[in-house]
Parts: C-alpha cells; structure tokens; sequence
C-alpha cells in the first residue's frame, strides 16, 4: 500500500537559534525550509538537518558548531593538526601496505575526496597540503567575509 507522503509543516517552529519562516526549494531532493537566524540573517536548511539538530544555526559564531555546505568551519580550522591515531603525521596522508603506496585525501562539503596515490611520502603530502589551500583555506577566508557575504548555512 503506498500512501502519499505528506509535508511536515515546520513554519513557526524553532530549531536552536532558527526559527522557520517558510518553506524553500528542495535541496538535493530533499525538503528545506527558510529559516532566519537570531543574528538577523536568513539559511536554507534540510528539514532533516533541523530536526536532528545538526543545524542549529546560520553558521554565525552564535551556539555550537558552525555548519556552511555540510562543513563545520571549527574542523576545517583543527584539520591541519593530525589526529591521534594518525601515523603519517600529516593530516590526510596514509600508508596503503596493500599497495606499497602513500595515500591523499581530504574531506569537505561531507565528502571524502582522494587526492591521488604516491610512491613517495613527499609528494603525498604536497597533494594534501595543496588541497587544503584550495578548498578548506579558501572556504574559511570566505566564511571570514562579511556576514551578508557568507554562505548559507547547510542546507
């Protein structure tokens, strides 16, 4: 039995420092809502990401975690330093022993991106390092503009 499925009305409601205004368009097939921000500025945001409280913000420096495009600005900024259970060092560079090979990769926007395989560590880390100024540096200057410039917080 397949029954329609019916669209949660969200309008009114709070989430965090968001308060619903309306709905929006739909966001990768999903469905979003407009919300404005106690700061006074407006995001589209996933109704899921409302209502798990991943989003609870515009991404202002306001409560918790700023999340831009899937991308918490705070990570973004401690990503330069490894973890604990990192070996290589460097954040993003492993060791494939299956392969003989070191490994690349960087993570943005909720999606893990490989950066290429080498046989040398250095290059490695240069492919890594590389990625973080073209995609987490330039993100955080953006994020760093002036607050009507910014993204909207993650949809």
């Amino acid at each position: 039995m397949g029954g329609a499925r019916h669209k949660m009305d969200l309008t009114g409601q709070r989430y965090g420092s968001l308060t619903v205004t309306g709905p929006a368009e739909n966001v990768g097939g999903r469905t979003a809502w407009l919300c404005r921000c106690d700061c006074g500025r407006e995001a589209v945001v996933k109704t899921c990401h409302l209502r798990s409280g991943h989003t609870k913000s515009c991404g202002c420096r306001g409560k918790g975690p700023a999340y831009i495009d899937g991308t918490c600005v705070e990570m973004l900024k401690a990503a330069k330093q490894a973890r604990k259970n990192n070996t290589s060092g460097v954040p993003g560079v492993d060791w494939r022993p299956t392969k003989g090979l070191w490994r690349a990769a960087i993570c943005f926007k909720g999606q893990r991106l490989y950066l290429g395989s080498y046989a040398r560590f250095e290059d490695a880390v240069e492919a890594r390092k590389r990625a973080e100024s073209e995609l987490h540096d330039k993100f955080i200057d953006e994020y760093a503009r002036e607050p009507e410039k910014r993204p909207r917080a993650d949809s």
